[in-house]
């Protein structure tokens, strides 16, 4: 790295002897709040028996399109070896993809960093792309939420098994759901590994279904956007849906959430959920 001056100041190399300026600097919360990012995101200090050995980052890529965050993680050379960074990263890793829900994440690794593709693949990062980032040839990663604990299928039995079929099957084809099985008794919709299930069961044991009865009060489904949970509000009634709270649409579920909630007409309510963003047409 160069040296470099101008009238008034001078850029120098970064050295051990900054750490506690440097610190300083970035402290306070004019300074620290642009090391942040979306909720539950932003930079680490990682410190083993109180000293600091590393940094963390999981936030939005600077690099990579999209609004799928980046992981990177680094350790001081003196503490290499142990293990250290892939403990960092797979806790990183576990908070983005478990804690915060993330879709994926990425990691961008210098092409002649070996070390750190190793530590990648203990992760189960898989390799998806390489390109020149940050000035430097790069392998581009990704890593998945894993299947372990999430939902297999959903299974609702209804009184009726026409009349779900044109209130479910509308609704989740339009979500991008696809017919998975048919039987005399039921029908099942499938979107990416978990599937839905409608049976009109012969051993059913009641007519009708009450959501406010102990068992599933509703179904939760996320809409990409706001303007998408408007449209299929206002076409779900042709479909055999009505609205539940309309008087607080789209804000029933609080402020902060924006939601449709409709009821079928054997009592099933669907709750949708639109992705963080601007209001519809703004």
């Amino acid at each position: 790295m160069t040296l470099l001056e101008t009238p008034r100041l001078t850029l120098r190399p970064l050295t051990e002897a900054d750490r506690e300026a440097v610190v300083k600097v970035f402290a306070g919360p004019e300074m620290s709040r642009y090391f942040s990012g979306p909720a539950g995101q932003g930079h680490w200090v990682i410190e083993r028996d109180g000293e600091v050995i590393g940094v963390a980052h999981l936030r939005p890529s600077r690099e990579l399109p999209g609004e799928v965050p980046e992981l990177g993680c680094s350790i001081a050379s003196a503490h290499a070896g142990q293990g250290l960074a892939t403990e960092a990263a797979r806790a990183l890793l576990d908070h983005g993809l478990g804690t915060l829900g993330l879709p994926a994440v990425w990691a961008l690794v210098p092409e002649r960093n070996a070390a750190s593709r190793k530590v990648a693949g203990r992760l189960g990062f898989l390799e998806v792309g390489s390109g020149v980032h940050h000035g430097d040839p790069h392998r581009v990663l990704v890593a998945l939420p894993p299947v372990h604990g999430r939902p297999h299928h959903i299974e609702l039995w209804v009184p009726d098994l026409a009349e779900a079929e044109r209130s479910w099957g509308w609704l989740l084809g339009e979500l991008g759901w696809r017919e998975f099985q048919r039987w005399p008794a039921g029908v099942s919709w499938r979107l990416g590994a978990t599937y839905l299930v409608v049976e009109a069961s012969p051993a059913l044991s009641a007519a009708d279904h009450e959501r406010t009865r102990p068992g599933l009060n509703h179904l939760a489904l996320h809409v990409a956007t706001r303007a998408e949970v408007d449209d299929l509000t206002a076409r779900a009634a042709a479909h055999g849906w009505r609205p539940l709270f309309a008087d607080r649409y789209p804000h029933a579920g609080g402020e902060a959430h924006y939601a449709a909630y409709l009821e079928n007409e054997a009592g099933f309510e669907v709750e949708l959920v639109a992705a963080e963003g601007p209001p519809a047409g703004a």
